[in-house]
């Protein structure tokens, strides 16, 4: 049975004891705990460090799997979402080793899921990425096989203003593109995190890739958005996106979830559901924050067993 949880990249004020008490506290299942290295953020929701995988032994792993059973809710995914094709060879670098890092940690915590982009050298064309992403990719996923692991990849463009215009850093945001890339690295272990509401505002249909790529959703990102048609009006479709869309709250967008968890439940999809907030109305404290998860918690109930 589905059961809901919540990306904890919204709660960096919190440990990972706290954040696990307050999911505990709502009724949340799961958490998707994010694994940056620790340093400070360079965009909004990164930098998140809430297991330093890097720090990970024998004390620290008894002490997760202690908080797991004292609370009840369970990890449903190791999160980390840099660009390991990102122009800058040191920084593609250093993200495709941390990567790795974070597959390692994942069995050793009894984990089998690790959730990230495939990232893209924005400058450049999906063609002219695609020798450098199979080059980058290949090892990762033979990796990730080798440990057990799945990794899904979340569906978001990464293309928000003129800093990754443009072509968006996380090339993997469409279902040609998936073919692609579930044919040509040709892993089981290789999926998708889906989160619906970056169809929308690429203008596609967020249903119909539940039913053709079933077996390849391993992860669920419950986020909604809303298009601001006037805006849109305004400055068109080839404007930067965060001119006209806004991330929102479930139930505060344009998706209609009771045919979202219809289908996914049609398909056989019986993994974790998890809230990923970036709904700039409630981001100004964390008691806001923590009453977004509370309130996104009470819509998702009516679709999804506690």
């Amino acid at each position: 049975m589905m059961q809901l949880g919540f990306v904890s990249a919204i709660l960096p004020d919190l440990t990972l004891e706290q954040t696990f008490e307050f999911a505990a506290s709502i009724g949340y299942r799961y958490v998707e705990v994010m694994c940056w290295p620790p340093s400070k953020a360079d965009r909004r929701y990164a930098g998140v460090t809430h297991i330093d995988v890097s720090s990970l032994d024998t004390h620290s792993i008894s002490t997760i799997q202690s908080l797991i059973q004292r609370t009840g809710v369970r990890i449903s995914g190791l999160g980390y979402y840099p660009n390991c094709l990102a122009p800058d060879p040191a920084e593609a670098e250093q993200s495709v080793e941390h990567l790795k890092q974070v597959i390692l940690a994942a069995p050793k915590l009894g984990l089998t899921q690790v959730n990230t982009f495939i990232g893209r050298d924005f400058t450049k064309s999906v063609d002219d990425n695609w020798p450098r992403l199979m080059a980058t990719w290949k090892p990762i996923v033979d990796l990730a096989e080798s440990h057990g692991v799945c990794i899904g990849i979340e569906n978001c463009p990464m293309l928000f203003t003129k800093d990754e215009w443009p072509g968006g850093k996380n090339i993997a945001t469409t279902p040609a593109v998936w073919r692609r890339l579930f044919s040509d690295l040709g892993s089981p272990n290789l999926g998708l995190n889906y989160d619906p509401s970056h169809m929308i505002w690429q203008c596609m249909d967020y249903l119909k890739p539940i039913r053709e790529f079933a077996d390849r959703i391993f992860h669920v990102h419950a986020k909604d958005v809303r298009i601001d048609r006037h805006l849109l009006n305004e400055v068109g479709i080839f404007a930067h996106p965060n001119l006209y869309h806004s991330p929102k709250l479930p139930g505060l967008g344009e998706i209609n979830w009771g045919q979202f968890f219809s289908i996914l439940g049609d398909v056989g999809y019986q993994g974790p559901v998890c809230v990923e907030v970036e709904d700039r109305a409630y981001e100004a404290t964390v008691e806001t924050r923590k009453e977004s998860l509370a309130q996104s918690y009470r819509y998702l109930s009516q679709f999804v067993g506690r």
